[in-house]
């Protein structure tokens, strides 16, 4: 069974195509192509409430040439998912019917709530009886879900993200909303672990040269990384660093977003499992094919 995910965010765009197997019992998922495309929508968004005419035309050769890659795969099933910049966006809902009409490829526009269910799906297997703090910082929005005893017990989305802070432009209140949401589900007397997803947080895990098999930073140490990315000049973190031209800018504000809600839960340590939206779902279409695929 193969199945494709497109995960239309506010500062890049993924493709990601899998070969689902069964083997001895086992399920095995075979990462087949992945693709990340630099496509900034939330800078348009973010300023003048809509997507330009130029992102516009960038983002539907986009379509196209995931769409030639997913028939090329012959892929069974597929989900395109956009996020915060595409529902925040004027001419969202327009573009999605231009690519449907001309291009046929379906894209669902979901909110903040339902990207988190998604991320969580991917999340279960590092989650016990202990609380956590899920915190994913994407371009446009963050989303925080806390968890006791296996539980999902709170659940919100904030207008927060890497994009949307590069001008320090969020109001003070959405930081005193996400810090209070956080305080009024997290008691200080609780050793809350969190888990970060998102592709900066995996970058900043990446700076700290973590040992084999460890999936934890402290956030001493994202602190610090932070620090160190200060440092240097956008240019030296793109060149010396070797950062993407489109995480250069946005890695130090997505780290202030993490660090603010850690310390809001006086958390002492994250783990970075490295999944994100378009691993969930894969997990949504695993589901509705598997009984589909074994009838056949």
């Amino acid at each position: 069974m193969k199945l494709a995910a497109v995960d239309i965010g506010s500062n890049a765009i993924r493709l990601q195509i899998t070969n689902v197997t069964h083997y001895e019992g086992s399920i095995n998922f075979k990462k087949l192509e992945y693709l990340r495309f630099p496509l900034r929508l939330g800078m348009d968004v973010f300023h003048v409430q809509k997507i330009s005419e130029k992102n516009r035309r960038k983002f539907v050769k986009l379509m196209k040439a995931f769409k030639l890659l997913i028939d090329l795969y012959e892929v069974d099933d597929y989900m395109v998912c956009a996020t915060s910049a595409m529902r925040e966006s004027s001419n969202g809902k327009e573009i999605v019917d231009e690519v449907k009409q001309d291009i046929g490829l379906k894209i669902q526009i979901i909110d903040g709530n339902r990207e988190a269910e998604l991320i969580n799906l991917a999340l279960w297997s590092y989650i016990d009886d202990k609380p956590y703090l899920h915190i994913d910082v994407g371009g446009g929005s963050t989303e925080l879900n806390i968890y006791n005893k296996q539980q999902k017990v709170a659940s919100k989305s904030f207008k927060i993200g890497s994009v949307r802070a590069l001008d320090d432009n969020i109001p003070e209140t959405v930081w005193r909303s996400m810090n209070k949401f956080i305080s009024d589900h997290i008691s200080k007397k609780d050793k809350i672990t969190c888990i970060g997803t998102g592709g900066n947080i995996n970058k900043i895990f990446e700076l700290s040269n973590p040992s084999k098999n460890k999936r934890y930073i402290s956030i001493e140490k994202i602190t610090e990384i932070k620090a160190y990315l200060e440092t240097f000049s956008y240019d030296d973190r793109v060149n010396k660093l070797n950062l993407n031209p489109d995480r250069a800018d946005v890695i130090i504000p997505a780290s202030k977003i993490y660090l603010a809600a850690m310390s809001a839960a006086s958390s002492k340590r994250m783990i970075v499992p490295d999944v994100g939206l378009k691993d969930g779902l894969m997990n949504v279409l695993y589901e509705r094919n598997k009984m589909k695929k074994s009838n056949n």
